[in-house]
């Protein structure tokens, strides 16, 4: 008996028909071998051997609308171009695409709309899940993680009660280990250049700040705290402000883009840097070992974030039914040139301070 006639659709492309036929085998016998269901060993291989001659190619589309998954994962931050982002985007990218998934990125500029209405259009299921990164979190935000159709972690601060799988930080205890390191070198000027006070990380690394002063039993004093914004521009407009009014022998910077734009201030205005100004960032991020001095900077684990976070949702689409899980990757500090000095050293009487001077980095050394 002859092959039965091969049936192509219009585009030309081979179906599961096509398959079948090809194979003598039922459609719904070919159905099951190409969607991985199974079959006996004889009709495994005549419908694999079959798709091979035809050059059968699976329909996504198709196969996601019948398992309800679409083997996409979104992740949204602010600024995919903040290397914070980028180094916690790598780490999710790793363990998204081990499981054979692949990772959408969506910017979200730090709007809460257009952060609650991405949530909402997860409605659509055009993702097994999402990794969403709040610097600001409203009602809204809750309402729409608790209501969304798909799971989802977010990287940040939630309240206790959140039911919602969360990886977070403690921003105020990294704040506290770069004033700390500052006043053991001697300094007792520390100024503080700061993102935005009403967005999550802003807030904590402010009260970390004046928290971490009070131990020390140093006075507050709110001409050395500026606030900007999480880019290097804002960082280094909000630090030529601080130092137009006051004379600071340390900064500390709410993260390593701030401290970039602060290094450079400072570096016009004649200081030295640490010799008259030590510089501390936060995130512990590329920029800070690119830098002349290498910045000191406290790691937050970013990329460690976004591994936990990966796996947390990867087991969270495998188990809908797991009770919230929550986990927090502690903060350490990276000591580098840019706070390298113990003592302020003097600068001469008359005469031009010369070039910037560093003392030897101290890469990797944590505290």
């Amino acid at each position: 008996m002859g092959r039965k006639r091969l049936q192509e659709p219009a585009d030309g492309r081979p179906t599961v028909h096509t398959v079948a036929a090809r194979a003598g085998v039922s459609i719904a016998s070919a159905s099951r071998v190409l969607n991985g269901v199974g079959g006996s060993p004889e009709t495994i291989r005549k419908v694999r051997e079959a798709a091979a001659e035809v050059g059968y190619v699976p329909n996504a589309i198709a196969r996601s609308l019948q398992s309800q998954r679409t083997g996409l994962v979104a992740l949204a931050v602010e600024d995919i171009g903040n290397p914070v982002y980028v180094e916690m985007m790598r780490a999710i990218e790793a363990v998204v695409a081990s499981s054979g998934r692949q990772l959408l990125v969506h910017a979200t500029g730090g709007r809460i709309d257009n952060e609650t209405a991405l949530l909402r259009r997860l409605a659509n299921r055009y993702v097994d899940g999402m990794i969403v990164s709040p610097i600001r979190v409203t009602d809204d935000h809750l309402t729409a993680l608790v209501d969304s159709p798909v799971p989802v972690v977010v990287v940040g601060q939630l309240g206790a009660d959140a039911p919602i799988d969360n990886v977070r930080t403690n921003s105020r205890a990294g704040v506290a280990l770069a004033v700390d390191h500052l006043v053991a070198t001697g300094r007792r000027r520390i100024g503080f250049v700061n993102g935005p006070l009403d967005t999550v990380p802003g807030a904590a690394r402010d009260a970390g700040f004046r928290a971490a002063l009070a131990r020390h039993g140093i006075p507050l004093d709110d001409e050395l705290i500026e606030v900007g914004d999480f880019q290097y521009a804002p960082g280094r407009a909000a630090t030529e402000r601080l130092l137009a009014r006051a004379d600071p022998d340390a900064l500390v910077c709410a993260n390593d883009l701030i401290a970039v734009g602060a290094l450079h201030a400072l570096l016009v205005a004649g200081c030295r840097v640490p010799q008259d100004v030590a510089l501390v960032g936060m995130d512990d991020t590329e920029l800070a070992r690119m830098m002349f001095p290498q910045l000191s900077s406290v790691s937050l684990g970013s990329a460690e974030r976004g591994r936990r976070a990966a796996e947390l949702l990867l087991q969270r689409i495998a188990d809908a039914a797991l009770p919230p899980r929550r986990e927090q990757v502690p903060p350490s500090l990276v000591v580098r040139a840019s706070s390298g000095a113990t003592l302020p050293v003097p600068r001469p009487a008359t005469g031009s301070a010369g070039p910037p001077t560093t003392h030897p980095s101290s890469e990797g050394v944590t505290a």
